[in-house]
């Protein structure tokens, strides 16, 4: 399903009894046998194959690192190398950034090592701007998102003369141009318009102010921007500067994840750890028993193939353990002590949070499986944004997600199930998004020619998906007065 694009170049192809497939589970993780002259029917793999084959070495190249084997999983990563690329397919790509994450993760267990490895790296404020904007330009979602929240907050700020808009990740600042352009045609007239614009770089503040003052000054409507140069974690209300008698809508897209690292931080000091289980020899062997399936096919359709979660990381991910979140609640229930008449909720929707290396390693490589192969069926290879976009963003995250532990992991993706028991037990009720909302962002589809991607609608909330995957998900809550 969500890897079809990643065979188009070379068709379908059945693993057969004959295939070389059969051969993986009888390869040993001797030194003598790494290189491809050992095994020469490597170079000559169809891209189905070869995508089980990356799969296969990758869950076992993550197996040893979690179990502390380094040896053998060195010998993983070098049969994985044979044909990982970052210029390949979306299997291959995808195996480049996963081999790079777990050696990353590797080389930190010497410490001063991977500082001297490291130790030269700069990431410059331009390229943190660049990557963000390649993703808003070559992939819809972030359009979606911004689409329906600025929808969401028009119809909660109807007929109200002044608006206050806090952005908990004021990036792009085409989300607000819309609105401005959209409150100009209000027959009412616009509000009187406050932005509050909160990021980590005063650089990337100054260009919000600079665009959004430009194009009120342009359509005559009353604005002021407020811009709070801090990291969420670190955000103090008083910063806000919330005035009684406006109309006030929150929006925060793809950032309230990064809170979880404080909450993990504070229950690993306070609890023994996990143990995770191991990926098991009998799942290697359902690779390669499939039939006529891609490899995204599997990873969606068989994810209990690869990695059965312990008693332990499943009851860490429970919803039941919500209330233990108390600096996600404490953030949360801030934000509703200050009676928004909305807040929408833009998140990854895919659990990434768990205790475990392996269960971390299969709900990623399900996702970005995903958002590869949207990539892979919508644009040339050979596109230097594209590689920019995947190696800086998605090769980042991905390497987050592997390699960091405690406070430095900052992507922890949940799904909106989750967030939305943290929202209830704040005080929030749900509100469900319209089908204005719906259909706007199914013309936004359109007009872009983003064939492939599509919205489904559950209980009031929308769902952004590649094929029948869903990857992101947009929620909508007001404040809700206690009983």
């Amino acid at each position: 399903m969500v890897m079809a694009g990643m065979v188009q170049d070379e068709g379908s192809s059945s693993v057969t009894s004959s295939s070389p497939l059969q051969y993986f589970s009888l390869m040993s993780l001797s030194p003598g046998s790494m290189g491809s002259s050992a095994y020469p029917w490597l170079k000559e793999l169809k891209s189905e194959e070869r995508g089980l084959y990356l799969i296969h070495h990758l869950l076992l190249c993550a197996n040893h690192v979690a179990s502390g084997s380094i040896e053998n999983a060195n010998h993983a990563l070098e049969r994985i190398s044979l044909h990982a690329s970052p210029e390949g397919d979306a299997m291959q790509r995808i195996a480049a950034h996963f081999t790079e994450a777990l050696a990353d993760r590797i080389l930190k267990s010497w410490p001063g090592l991977h500082k001297a490895l490291n130790s030269t790296k700069i990431a410059s404020i331009s390229e943190h701007i660049l990557v963000h904007r390649l993703f808003y330009e070559l992939c819809p979602f972030l359009k979606l998102s911004y689409l329906i929240t600025n929808q969401a907050i028009l119809e909660a700020i109807q007929g109200e003369k002044m608006v206050h808009i806090i952005d908990l990740c004021a990036f792009e600042p085409a989300q607000w141009i819309n609105l401005l352009q959209s409150l100009s045609t209000r027959s009412e007239g616009p509000p009187h318009l406050r932005i509050t614009g909160i990021h980590g770089q005063k650089e990337v503040l100054e260009q919000m102010a600079l665009r959004l003052t430009e194009e009120a000054e342009k359509l005559d409507i009353p604005f002021q921007f407020n811009p709070v140069v801090c990291s969420l974690e670190n955000l103090d209300l008083e910063s806000l500067r919330v005035k009684t008698g406006e109309a006030l809508a929150i929006s925060s897209v793809l950032q309230l994840h990064s809170l979880l690292a404080l909450d993990d931080e504070t229950q690993r000091r306070n609890s023994p750890p996990s143990v995770s289980k191991s990926f098991s020899s009998n799942n290697l062997q359902r690779i390669l028993k499939m039939k006529q399936r891609t490899t995204g096919e599997w990873l969606e359709k068989d994810p209990v193939h690869i990695y059965s979660p312990s008693p332990d990381s499943a009851s860490t991910s429970s919803p039941l353990s919500m209330n233990a979140s108390t600096e996600v609640n404490s953030f949360l229930t801030a934000l509703w002590g200050l009676s928004p008449k909305l807040m929408v909720i833009t998140e990854q929707e895919t659990n990434q949070n768990g205790s475990g290396l392996m269960e971390r390693v299969v709900e990623a490589l399900n996702f970005y499986a995903a958002m590869f192969d949207c990539l892979e069926s919508t644009m040339p290879r050979a596109i230097v944004e594209r590689q920019r976009m995947e190696k800086m963003l998605f090769g980042e995250e991905i390497k987050n997600i592997i390699a960091c532990e405690g406070l430095e992991r900052k992507v922890r993706h949940e799904k909106l199930e989750r967030w939305s028991v943290r929202l209830e037990l704040a005080g929030f009720g749900r509100v469900s998004l319209s089908y204005s909302g719906m259909l706007q962002a199914g013309r936004l589809l359109q007009s872009y020619g983003y064939d492939g991607y599509n919205i489904k609608e559950e209980n009031g909330c929308f769902f952004l998906c590649w094929q029948e995957r869903r990857l992101f998900s947009v929620s909508s809550w007001r404040f809700r007065r206690y009983e």
